[in-house]
């Protein structure tokens, strides 16, 4: 019986490289190591109080108006009966 080359045995050293590059691949994605977004590339919201702290840090609204729409912010997150 001929045989051409050996077989499959070369390949197996290439298949567990292939296998352990792929596992870093994906553990990378799942835990956001390049850009911190999250698992799976999902990036994760400021909510809105968050948002009105920015503007505010950045100058975009003054002080009464900060401290109306927080007023509001808040009165909307209480459960209303």
């Amino acid at each position: 019986m001929m045989h051409w080359g050996y077989g499959f045995w070369p390949m197996i050293p290439v298949f567990w490289i292939g296998f352990v590059a792929l596992i870093c691949w994906g553990a990378s994605r799942m835990f956001g190591w390049r850009n911190r977004r999250g698992p799976f590339g999902m990036g994760t919201e400021p909510d809105a109080m968050e948002i009105l702290r920015r503007r505010y840090a950045g100058g975009e609204i003054d002080g009464p108006t900060f401290d109306q729409m927080r007023e509001r912010l808040e009165g909307s997150a209480r459960p209303r009966f």
